[in-house]
Formats: structure tokens, C-alpha cells, sequence
């Protein structure tokens, strides 16, 4: 029996689109990029071209409309990844609208045999919308893209076609049932900004992914960023560990049965200046201090500032960032989506070989997913991919106001994918404001119930001993506001 000979797959140089595609393009098959005007795809094919002539393979580049060709190419050369030395090399650029004139016929043995004399690996055709305006006959159409596919198929190249409509539009047309695969590009209004998204809609014997995926256009060309969830899959054996990640803050360690558990994910909660950036910037501090790697992302505070709290309450974390184990990013995020930030953080943690992470401002994060229905998936797939990669991490969120006595964070994403929750916030006992904190859940273990007043000051910050009920409160739930003359309810 003859052993299975695995099919050859076609990188596109475009890393994340490859990812889009199952690995790339099937060798000899043929593909077709569609979007309205400007959604990218010439652009795109472009990009694929020149990365083919790159490592070396002969590409053709061919317009069929009747604009010249050159006018493509100086469209092209603003981006990073024009090479004017590869045109007339690697790069065989025509203009096949003299031969479109005259019939299919014509136009497909031009191309075919283009193809044939530059021994060319890719044929990119930019235009093809045209091709039914011209011969105004959809048979011709479909016969001339079925035998221009076999002849490609032939030579052994792939081929890539643009042509002008929705991908809604296209799946009417012969071109859908003709070629290999389908590429949909689009763009979407999100109020005053528009965002580009991608699509494969169909590409034979792969299997590849099939949700919109955040797509950018820039110096370098294109650059696609994959949806995590359907990137991430938990790890099929996974199993608590025992270890514990510590905050260097006995008491609050005690409360804990010694800190965090290893590789889960905890959300910190509290309202504005109640201390919990400053908690979780010790969090990293005690990581770094033995040596391990830490990183924390802020989308609210720049690291000079942060760093300087930290110093006025004898946290001094400058060193720690001198010595690399410690890392603090400051980040915006005005017009950027989720998904860019998610991949950010998940890049950062890669360069940085960070074991703890801290997300200071995960409502942030919430309000730039535009898909709403997506909020609760998208973050679910990071803090997977987190635990994976054996991060123990904390997400700061600020809550304005918890109404009623239920501390009820069920509206909360992150609160209900995360395996704990800490609960800082002020409370007014005895005419003056208190912090104090509450663990609200933990999955994987046990933890001491009782509500602890914790002080920040120029010593550092301190966990105290739990708060008596005749200070009103009990087992973590505010009863009232206290009198200031008999200290009861």
C-alpha cells in the first residue's frame, strides 16, 4: 500500500492570514479575495506577491482592467514590503486588458503562458469584476476561470483573484463554485470609526477558521489578528496546582492558605483609590523579588506615576524594573479594539517570560470588544491561554457602586470566568472612611471568610485582624453606616 502523501501547503507570508487558512494555500489551487472597494484586497495580494518573491519563487501580476499597470505599482509603494529591485526579476508585472478585449480565449492563453515562461509559482490577477462587465456572458466567465484553474493546476503555481463584491454578492456568481477558496474582506461603522474584518468562506481540504477576524491596514501592508477563541483550547490534562503565589503580605497570604493558587486567574474589585493597583503592584513586587518575572499593564496610569506611589508607600519597585524582573507597560486604549489588546498582552507575556500578570483596567479592555456578545468568549479564551502558559494572573477592574447588600458581580464577565474574586472598598466607621477587603470567591481552595480592614500608608500597605461584629460588620457584608457615638448599627 503507498503511504499517505500529505498535501503541500503554500505559505502566503502573511503569518496570521496562514493562520485564517489552516496553514496557508493548498498547492495548485486557486482563490478569490472579494470586498467592496477599499476594503484591502489588492492590497492584501500584493503583500502575498511580494513575500512569494522574497524567498525566491517567480510571481506574475496581472490587471485586466484598463487602468495601466504601473498605477498598481505606485499605489504599492508606500508599504514596507514593495521592493522595487524584485519588479522585472521575481516580479513580472502586464497589463492583460488588450487581450481581455479580445476574448477569453485570449486572455487565459496569455496568462497561462506567462506563467509558463517566468517558471512563476503565483499568478495574481487584480480586477476581475471587470471580466463580467466587458464580455457581459456569464459562461464565458465561468469556462474561462475553470480552464485558466486547470492550466494553473498544471504549472503547479496558485492563483489569486480580487474582484469587487460582497461576499454575499460573490456566492451568486459563477466564482464561487469555480474556485478553490474564498477570502471575504469587509469594512464595518462602529460610530465615527471604521474597522476592517476577514473571512475565509470556503477553501478546499482545509480546515481552517471561519468567525470575522480583526484585519489592519498600515505601513507594513496587512495584518490580520485572529480570534482567540477559537485559537485557545485548555489544556486537555489540566490539573490545579498546589503551588501558591504569595503577595509577601503575611496576613493577607494567611486569609489566602499562603496566596493566590498557581496559574488561575483572580479579579480584584473596588471603587476608585481604594488601593487596588497598589495591592496588585505588590503582587508583582513579590514575584520579582525572588527572582521571577512579572509584568503589569496599565491602561489608565503612566509607569513614572505609578512608580512614584509605589515609592510613597515604601514600595520601591525601580530596581526591580533596572533588574528585568520586573516589567510595567502603560498602554492606551482610544481606537483600538479587544482583540488587538488581548494579543498585546499575550505578545508581552511571551517577551517578557512573565509567571505573574496584572491587568490594570480590565473594564477597559470590556469596553473596546465591539462585538458585546463577545465580551464574556473573548475573555474566557485569554485567561485559558494565560493558564496554559502557567501565568497566575490578576485583572483590576473598578466597580462605581455596588447597590444592595449582595455583592453581586454576575453582570461581570470577568467576575464569573475567574476562579477568584477580592473585594476591596471604603466603608465610614466612626466618621472616617476604612478600607477594607473581602474574598468573595475562590474555586480551588478554602479561604478565611472574615472581612479585614487593610491600611496604606508611608510603611507599605497592611492586612489587619478581622473586623469585630460590634464594628458592624460580620462575615464580609456591610450592615449600615456606623454611629460615630455607640459604634453600633
Amino acid at each position: 500500500m503507498e503511504a499517505h502523501t500529505k498535501k503541500k501547503i503554500v505559505s502566503t507570508g502573511v503569518p496570521s492570514l496562514d493562520h485564517l487558512l489552516g496553514g496557508g494555500i493548498p498547492a495548485r489551487q486557486a482563490v478569490v479575495v472579494t470586498g467592496d472597494p477599499g476594503t484591502g484586497k489588492t492590497i492584501l495580494c500584493s503583500q502575498i506577491a511580494f513575500a512569494h518573491a522574497a524567498r525566491g519563487e517567480n510571481v506574475v501580476i496581472a490587471t485586466v482592467a484598463s487602468e495601466p499597470h504601473d498605477k498598481l505599482l505606485d499605489e504599492l509603494r508606500e508599504f514596507s514590503f514593495f521592493d522595487p529591485e524584485r519588479i522585472g526579476r521575481e516580479i513580472f508585472v502586464l497589463s492583460a486588458y488588450p487581450w481581455v478585449k479580445k476574448g477569453p480565449k485570449e486572455a487565459r492563453d496569455l496568462l497561462l503562458k506567462t506563467i509558463r515562461d517566468r517558471k512563476a509559482k503565483l499568478l495574481f490577477v487584480d480586477g476581475m469584476r471587470s471580466l463580467r462587465d466587458l464580455w457581459q456572458d456569464e459562461a464565458k466567465l465561468r469556462d474561462f476561470l475553470y480552464e485558466l484553474n486547470v492550466g494553473v493546476a498544471q504549472l503547479d503555481a496558485v492563483a489569486l483573484f480580487t474582484t469587487e463584491y460582497s461576499t454575499e454578492r460573490l456566492m451568486e456568481y459563477p466564482e464561487a463554485t469555480t474556485v478553490d477558496g474564498i477570502v471575504g474582506l469587509s469594512t464595518v461603522r462602529v460610530g465615527g470609526r471604521v474597522v476592517r474584518r476577514a473571512r475565509v468562506v470556503k477553501l478546499r481540504g482545509r480546515g481552517h477558521l471561519t468567525s470575522e477576524h480583526v484585519m489592519h491596514i498600515g505601513p507594513d501592508g496587512v495584518r490580520i489578528v485572529p480570534r482567540l477563541e477559537e485559537i485557545t483550547h485548555p489544556a486537555p490534562h489540566f490539573e490545579p496546582s498546589p503551588a501558591r503565589a504569595e503577595f509577601a503580605l503575611p496576613e493577607l497570604d494567611t486569609i489566602l492558605q499562603g496566596g493566590l493558587p498557581a496559574k488561575s486567574a483572580t479579579m480584584v474589585a473596588g471603587s476608585t483609590g481604594v488601593g487596588k493597583t497598589l495591592l496588585s503592584l505588590r503582587f508583582c513586587a513579590a514575584a520579582a523579588r525572588k527572582g521571577e518575572r512579572a509584568l503589569l499593564i496599565s491602561y489608565s496610569e503612566p509607569v513614572e506615576r505609578l512608580v512614584a506611589r509605589a515609592r510613597r508607600i515604601d514600595l520601591d519597585v525601580r530596581g526591580l524594573l533596572e533588574r528585568g524582573d520586573l516589567f510595567i507597560d502603560y498602554r492606551s486604549t482610544v481606537n483600538v479594539e479587544g482583540d488587538d489588546l488581548v494579543s498585546e498582552i499575550l505578545s508581552r507575556v511571551e517577551e517578557t517570560q512573565a509567571t505573574r500578570l496584572v491587568i490594570d483596567g480590565i473594564s477597559d479592555i470590556e469596553q473596546s470588544i465591539i462585538d458585546r456578545e463577545r465580551v464574556r468568549t473573548l475573555l474566557g479564551a485569554l485567561i485559558v491561554e494565560l493558564r496554559n502558559r502557567g501565568v497566575t494572573a490578576i485583572f483590576v477592574k473598578e466597580v462605581a457602586k455596588i447597590a444592595g447588600p449582595d455583592l453581586d458581580f454576575s453582570d461581570s464577565p470577568i467576575a464569573v470566568t475567574a476562579e477568584n474574586v477580592l473585594f476591596l472598598r471604603h466603608v465610614e466607621m466612626r466618621g472616617r472612611l476604612r478600607r477594607i477587603l473581602s474574598v468573595l470567591k475562590m474555586r480551588e481552595s478554602g479561604y478565611d471568610p472574615h472581612v479585614r480592614e487593610f491600611a496604606i500608608g508611608e510603611d507599605g500597605v497592611r492586612v489587619l485582624e478581622p473586623l469585630r461584629d460590634g464594628e458592624g460588620l460580620l462575615t464580609g457584608l456591610p450592615r449600615t453606616l456606623l454611629s460615630e457615638r455607640d459604634g453600633s448599627a
